[in-house]
């Protein structure tokens, strides 16, 4: 449950940075708006008094061809459609330069894919903005000048101007700098709770500060890097893998289109790290070449044991992979 003050006070502090949306610009809908990432960048440049542009369903031709024939100014893609969007045979062709401001977020974007898409888009600024539903959405801001700083490219950014947040241990106390907890988050943005739930939101929402589920850590100067969401933590021979790292990994090499890593049972190492591949148009690669790509940026024990290739990914509405329904496949 979402008041107006929820989502007024995210949709205010986005914008009280400067750099999120363009005032009075054109703002591209292509993403579902039922997801609340879409509805709350509604939201904000409806405050800025801004012009909106609708797409029925999401293609890479349509959001190319709108940008251009709309002169859209700003538009909020997740990284599975920036990954289409700048992979789509025809781009190159479209003059995309009256776009100002790329606002993503919804899970992990592969480091590869963010500087082909910026390379793509070179008169954007990018803005990662991370949070979930029950944050109305946004908690951190990843501003387009901290995505020029290496070692802050990778992060989530810092809390944004209404948001306050920490990482804590099981028993809710923070945790130094630099260890991993979980992400916890408080402010006028954290919903009122569950519909018809209130025992699940006793449990999410402790002395007002809202219970992620991510795991992350913070570095000294704020910034938060989310490594993974808590489930999908592959436990192996008694090493934590996030699954998110190798998924970046792979996602580096030409010849991979989009991945997903799950962790299954596994008879010796109580879970085993397992990739599922969807290949790029025309590309050829085995899984030892992909295992060996991963072996030389990654420790040993995080490298894929087993490679399986498919001809998609399942995906939600809001275009995340849905690692959940890959393990149950495969269980």
């Amino acid at each position: 449950m979402l008041t107006h003050d929820n989502v007024l006070t995210s949709a205010l502090g986005c914008l009280a940075t400067g750099q999120f949306l363009t005032p009075g610009g054109t703002l591209l809908h292509v993403a579902p708006m039922f997801h609340l990432a879409d509805l709350a960048t509604w939201i904000a440049m409806l405050v800025t008094g801004g012009t909106h542009v609708m797409l029925p369903a999401f293609t890479p031709g349509g959001v190319l061809a709108a940008i251009v024939s709309h002169k859209v100014t700003d538009v909020l893609l997740v990284p599975t459609m920036v990954q289409l969007v700048v992979g789509d045979p025809d781009a190159s062709r479209h003059d995309v330069s009256s776009l100002k401001h790329l606002v993503y977020g919804g899970s992990t974007m592969p480091p590869a894919v963010l500087a082909r898409a910026r390379a793509f888009f070179p008169d954007a600024g990018f803005v990662q903005a991370y949070g979930m539903t029950e944050l109305a959405p946004v908690a951190t801001l990843l501003l387009p000048a901290d995505h020029d700083v290496p070692e802050l490219a990778g992060s989530a950014g810092r809390a944004a101007p209404h948001s306050a947040v920490r990482v804590v241990a099981a028993d809710g106390v923070e945790v130094p700098r630099g260890a991993v907890g979980e992400v916890v988050v408080s402010g006028d943005h954290v919903m009122a709770g569950y519909w018809g739930r209130p025992d699940e939101t006793a449990h999410a929402v402790r002395d007002g500060w809202m219970h992620t589920g991510d795991a992350g850590f913070m570095d000294d100067r704020g910034y938060l890097h989310v490594v993974d969401r808590i489930k999908d933590v592959i436990v192996t021979g008694a090493e934590n893998v996030f699954s998110s790292e190798v998924d970046g990994v792979l996602a580096a090499h030409p010849a991979v289109a989009g991945c997903a890593v799950i962790g299954l049972p596994d008879g010796q190492w109580g879970e085993r790290v397992h990739a599922v591949v969807v290949l790029a148009q025309g590309a050829g690669v085995t899984a030892d070449e992909l295992r060996g790509f991963c072996r030389d940026r990654l420790a040993g024990y995080k490298v894929p044991r087993t490679v399986e290739f498919a001809d998609a990914l399942p995906v939600s509405a809001a275009g995340k992979v849905l690692k959940r329904q890959l393990r149950d496949e495969r269980r």
